[in-house]
């Protein structure tokens, strides 16, 4: 079964059911790397459509829609396999199959997955987008809709959801793009549904309110550049210099320009992208605490073992002795200043 990318009509494959995690062509054993990330930069642009409120696809990565976006839409978001980063405004978290959230208008957000060089995570994401006019003119025609106004108001910042909420909206989220017409508007109001319902711990804002957002093309292009700049050096040597050269801009402007679409210096970008890869070395596989810091791009033990308990609270030897339950969540991967989230 055949689905359309609706707002361009681009035939892709639906996606097939939610239980399968792998990516294919990927041994499960094998240690994952760094996947590749455009070189150029990109503007996510979200065409609309005459004839559909929703825009609902499915895609893979690495793929031509994917990269750092900054769109007037809401964009709730279904990983369905790989493991990788997300960044989320000044957020810099991990994901994991089954992981879903909501990007509210105009919030940078990116998902790159640790992949093998060349492989493919096919169907990857199911994505839904709408417009924040529609969405309202809704509420105003349907009263009943109004008990999703917290939800919208809080993704402004990135709602990301866990437990029975993130299953349940999976499932429907998958709904959605299974379905046309009326069916598939009864699927995406259940969604909204979910989310409005779902208990506190089961819901993380997790941007700052206070972020700088990137509305010119200079921020735009900044940020566009340095993340492609990161993503494909990450185990390497990477430079402020290079990064400026990339976006072709001086570096003082360049360090401007990132750290106001961001809300972070560059060089932070680099060490939280680092430091969370490095996790997750050492939650997937045996290597050795010295090779899990030359895998993330540390070439100095000292240097990582203070990088490493900086971002989350403790050392890379007794992260890994921990038992999951004790391992800080992913919100150390957040910067320390958030403003609080109002009842």
């Amino acid at each position: 079964m055949t689905i359309s990318y609706q707002s361009t009509g681009t035939p892709r494959l639906r996606l097939a059911g939610f239980p399968s995690l792998a990516v294919e062509g990927v041994d499960p054993d094998t240690p994952l790397v760094r996947g590749p990330y455009p070189d150029a930069p990109r503007r996510e642009i979200i065409p609309p459509h005459p004839q559909h409120a929703l825009r609902v696809l499915t895609h893979d990565f690495p793929s031509e829609i994917c990269g750092w976006g900054a769109h007037p839409e809401y964009e709730i978001h279904l990983i369905t396999k790989s493991h990788g980063s997300f960044i989320a405004g000044d957020h810099v978290g991990t994901f994991s199959p089954g992981h879903v959230s909501i990007m509210g208008p105009n919030l940078p957000h990116d998902w790159v997955s640790d992949l093998e060089p060349g492989q493919v995570a096919v169907d990857r994401d199911a994505v839904i987008q709408f417009s924040d006019d529609w969405i309202r003119q809704c509420m105003r025609l349907i009263p009943e809709l109004q008990e999703v106004d917290e939800v919208l108001r809080l993704s402004t910042r990135g709602l990301v959801f866990s437990g029975a909420t993130a299953w349940r909206a999976a499932e429907t989220i998958l709904e959605v793009t299974r379905t046309q017409g009326a069916e598939q508007m009864a699927h995406f109001f259940r969604l909204l549904g979910l989310f409005a319902a779902a208990p506190a711990e089961e819901r993380d804002v997790v941007a700052s309110e206070w972020l700088g957002r990137p509305t010119d093309a200079g921020s735009l292009g900044a940020v566009e550049a340095g993340l492609a700049y990161i993503f494909e050096n990450l185990t390497g040597d990477i430079r402020l210099s290079t990064a400026a050269r990339m976006a072709y801009m001086s570096e003082p402007t360049f360090s401007k320009y990132f750290k106001s679409a961001t809300g972070m210096t560059f060089s932070n970008m680099v060490k939280k992208l680092r430091i969370a890869h490095a996790r997750r070395l050492i939650d997937t596989t045996e290597h050795p605490i010295a090779q899990v810091a030359a895998m993330s791009g540390y070439h100095n033990m000292a240097n990582f073992n203070r990088q490493f308990l900086a971002e989350v609270g403790t050392t890379p030897t007794s992260y890994r002795k921990l038992e999951s339950s004790q391992k800080p969540p992913p919100e150390v991967f957040s910067l320390g200043l958030r403003a609080p989230v109002e009842p």
